[in-house]
């Protein structure tokens, strides 16, 4: 019981606070003890019934949640079965922090394999380092930023913003084009429209005949069609170009009728439309002078006004001055405004008895200091001549200089106060000028695939550097804590640092282009090759089914309908003998197989934490969780042992390879030999091949 708990309670028992007897006789007395009974729940324990509540914190048979609760764990669990189900319980991740070096392909220290590199991305045809090599190529090329390695061939917040309005502006002519030639196509449409009735108007009134409803909607058609497309005509100039085309005087009375109807109308509606502007107006002055009062002298601002609003406003002014008997203090107004030149005036000056240190000086008694200037027109090569870099080269070798040496080339350094060293190294790419988060890979889009890192890799390395891990790739997956244990040991130590030479072995010739390959090992119990699934990034384990169940009545039947009509709890009894890799492809068939590969989340599943970020009402940034998401590992069957497949040695491959060439030698060639002489020294020790050639028994 906790101090807490303890104070808290009500002490009214004075013989149970210092009672811990199992066989305690005490009489049951009010205020000063009370009877002794066993637990509950049968973990044993025997007590006085007043510390019932308090054995519950401790008792071992009490069900509570898991430790992982807040990290995803569902399970409620007795308390003493805490610790065995941390082992199997799906919040215990493990994130794999397995990590290997690959290194360019075209760099000092290897050489070139491009033939090699294009016949393979040729063919693919499976290859595991080659699968291996592309994922990491990805992962890098995704991680390299330009921004980091060429920052003066970033475009700035202006640039890109300018380009964003180009865009912008682009596609807003595009769509006014089209609005256009919309506007031009009904415009067209309706002028037709307009003559066919022209032509029909005309045969009406050769023949005299009166439609007053159908003339009245034709005139104010015709009219609303003229406002469109034609300028503003006055009434007589209307009135001339219908007697012109010889209308009937009628019709021209109808019109002349209905044209001061609505010519009433348009003028109010424009008096209307000129009274609020002018009020509008006025609540603009007003809210001006009342901002700008104080600045302004009021005679000024008087001046500006109509004459009876002047003459208001000098009244006022003249009365007050004369009441109170003082000239009226004009206030400040600001004349003509000129900006003002800064200058920034420096006071330091290095004192004549300065004398560096030798420690922060590099040598500096063995040569004269002197500042020059370096520049590309030092070259002698034309602006238009200079070489044009690939991005993915240039990248390359920039991250290769930042992991070997831990900086840059042209990196300033600084050595002294008053000594800097500045270098810039000058490139032009054809893609240049960068926005501010392209990335490698996002250059690389939409060219041809390449491969531009090595086959092999290295676990360990003195060629590194940590201050920068380009090169330096991670596993990343996560298991189950008991899955991590398997997952190191096939796939890492097993596969992957086995995998050039000796878990896969190429052709010897390989380094001529030769793609031959063939995997060594399988899994001792049962027949299997290993595959690398490009997808979710992780090797699988496909087993060899053989021909004679392949070529059965099996899937003739139909396969997949007779596994789908099976009862659920079948399929999840089928299920429970799969692996976790296998079980998170089974739940992508169809629904049926989503929920019951669900149900064994739990048991064979994870779950984990999704994070977001937000920000709160002060502009602080904070992560939250969103939700938990619940996923089966990456882990396929564990191999306990591995075995040599039944394939032919590499050597029966050599008999047939197209690059291994056989040269026979026909010339006849002198071999050395020694010659023999009298044995003059009594020494016990032999003759040496120093010995030899110091005493010219050495012929050819």
């Amino acid at each position: 019981m906790s101090h807490r708990s303890r104070g808290s309670r009500v002490r009214q028992h004075l013989h149970c606070d210092s009672c811990y007897s199992r066989r305690c006789r005490a009489r049951v007395e009010v205020s000063v003890s009370c009877a002794l009974v066993p637990c509950r729940l049968l973990c044993g324990a025997v007590f006085h019934l007043c510390k019932e509540e308090d054995h519950l914190l401790l008792c071992p048979n009490v069900r509570v949640p898991c430790l992982n609760a807040e990290y995803g764990c569902p399970v409620q669990l007795p308390r003493s079965s805490q610790g065995v189900h941390l082992q199997v319980c799906p919040a215990s991740v493990v994130c794999c922090s397995m990590e290997w070096n690959r290194w360019p392909s075209n760099h000092a220290c290897s050489q070139p394999n491009t033939e090699l590199f294009e016949n393979l991305l040729r063919e693919r045809d499976g290859c595991l380092d080659l699968a291996m090599a592309l994922k990491d190529q990805d992962a890098l090329f995704h991680s390299i930023k330009m921004k980091t390695l060429f920052p003066e061939l970033i475009q700035t917040v202006e640039e890109e913003e300018r380009e964003e309005r180009r865009q912008e502006e682009k596609r807003r002519k595009e769509k006014e084009k089209k609005k256009k030639a919309l506007l031009e196509k009904e415009a067209a449409e309706r002028a037709a429209a307009k003559e066919a009735r022209d032509k029909i108007w005309e045969a009406v009134n050769l023949i005299n005949v009166n439609f007053p409803d159908d003339k009245q909607d034709e005139d104010e058609y015709e009219y609303e069609v003229e406002v469109e497309s034609q300028p503003m005509l006055s009434q007589e100039e209307r009135e001339a170009i219908a007697r012109a085309s010889e209308v009937d005087a009628d019709l021209l009375v109808n019109y002349n009728a209905w044209e001061r109807m609505f010519s009433m109308e348009m003028g109010g509606c424009r008096e209307t439309e000129g009274t609020a502007a002018a009020g509008r107006g006025q609540g603009k002055g007003r809210g001006k002078s009342l901002g700008t009062l104080k600045e302004e002298d009021e005679t000024d601002s008087c001046a500006g006004a109509a004459a009876s609003t002047s003459s208001a406003c000098s009244a006022p002014s003249t009365s007050s001055s004369s009441l109170t008997g003082k000239p009226k203090k004009k206030n400040f107004v600001y004349g003509r405004l000129e900006p003002m030149k800064i200058i920034t005036v420096r006071t330091f000056k290095v004192p004549t008895s300065f004398t560096a240190r030798q420690g922060r000086i590099r040598n500096p008694g063995f040569y004269k200091r002197e500042n020059e200037a370096v520049d590309t027109s030092d070259l002698g090569v034309a602006p238009g001549d200079m070489p044009v870099w690939e991005e993915v080269q240039a990248s390359l070798l920039c991250s290769l200089e930042r992991e070997r040496r831990g900086h840059l080339i042209a990196e300033s350094m600084s050595s002294d106060s008053l000594l800097t060293d500045e270098g810039t190294q000058t490139y032009s790419f054809l893609s240049a000028p960068f926005r501010r988060n392209t990335s490698l890979a996002d250059l690389t889009a939409g060219k041809p695939l390449e491969l531009h890192l090595q086959l092999q890799v290295e676990s360990v390395t003195n060629r590194h550097n940590k201050a920068s891990s380009a090169f330096t790739f991670l596993c990343g997956h996560s298991f189950q804590r008991t899955e991590y244990g398997k997952h190191y040991e096939n796939i890492h130590s097993d596969i992957q640092m086995g995998v050039n030479g000796w878990f896969e072995q190429r052709c010897p010739l390989a380094y001529l282009g030769c793609t031959y390959s063939q995997r060594r090992f399988r899994p001792s119990t049962y027949e299997a090759t290993i595959s690398f699934n490009e997808e979710l990034g992780c090797f699988g384990l496909l087993p060899t089914t053989p021909s004679s169940q392949t070529t059965g009545g099996g899937q003739a039947d139909g396969g997949e309908e007779s596994l789908s009509s099976l009862p659920y709890e079948v399929l999840c009894h089928m299920a429970r003998f799969l692996d976790s890799q296998s079980l998170s492809q089974l739940a992508l068939v169809s629904r049926l197989m989503r929920q019951v590969c669900s149900s064994l989340l739990q048991e064979r599943g994870m779950v984990t934490l999704r994070w977001e970020r937000t920000s709160t009402s002060h502009g602080r940034a904070k992560w939250r969780v969103t939700h938990r998401v619940w996923q089966f590992s990456s882990l396929f069957s564990p191999v306990e042992a591995w075995g040599f497949r039944d394939v032919p040695p590499i050597s029966e491959h050599l008999k047939v390879c197209p690059y291994n060439e056989v040269e026979s030698k026909t010339e006849k060639i002198h071999l050395p030999r020694v010659r023999e002489g009298i044995k003059s020294s009594k020494s016990c020790k032999g003759p040496t091949l120093v010995t030899l050639f110091q005493e010219k028994r050495i012929m050819m």
